[in-house]
């Protein structure tokens, strides 16, 4: 009985729209092809006023890698530690640097630059957290890792204040000078923050 139907109701729209009465029909499905097409369109690449010069694409090649350890360092916190006003902190610190994150590898596609060309600048990234560090960090528990939390983040938060400095000496890019200037303005809230919260 089934395989009947879908046959008969397929004829039952062919004879409307090929008699010329179902023109609503025909919009109908145009519009649903435009909204497929819509749907299926990747996001346009960002246009710059100014192209990324060789400096621009190598501190996003080193910040997204630098901005990926703050994300793995506040997921860290969420799940280790139950002081409210870190976790607040970390919360905030994921939802931005996820953001900045997207933005630099836009920027980069946009360049045709590679998104992973940081590994050549590895060494150059000041504030990074070492791997005997991350693992202290993963083992501690309660006051112990707040405190190691703040002190790892003080410090890496002051290693991109420092890469954000350095592009803003040299670049004329409106949208890298935009990113690293509110990186710097951030972060150097969330320093005086943090430096709070571990007290004297």
């Amino acid at each position: 009985m089934n395989k009947n139907i879908a046959p008969m109701a397929l004829s039952a729209v062919l004879a409307l729209s090929l008699g010329g009465c179902s023109s609503d029909l025909f919009g109908f499905l145009n519009q649903g092809d435009e909204t497929q097409a819509q749907h299926s369109t990747s996001t346009p690449a960002p246009t710059f006023a100014q192209p990324l010069d060789a400096n621009d694409v190598m501190f996003a090649q080193m910040m997204i890698p630098h901005h990926s350890q703050a994300v793995e360092l506040a997921a860290l916190a969420e799940a280790k530690t139950t002081t409210p006003a870190i976790l607040d902190l970390a919360s905030r610190i994921d939802g931005a640097q996820h953001t900045e994150i997207h933005t630099m590898e836009d920027w980069l596609a946009a360049a045709g630059s590679p998104t992973d060309g940081h590994g050549t600048h590895g060494m150059s990234m000041p504030g990074l957290v070492s791997d005997a560090d991350m693992a202290a960090l993963e083992q501690a528990t309660g006051t112990e890792f707040d405190t190691l939390f703040l002190s790892h983040m003080i410090a890496h938060h002051e290693g991109a204040i420092a890469m954000a400095n350095d592009v803003l000496a040299t670049t004329v890019n409106d949208d890298v000078r935009a990113l690293a200037t509110a990186i710097v303005a951030a972060q150097t809230a969330e320093i005086d923050e943090m430096s709070a919260l571990l007290g004297p």
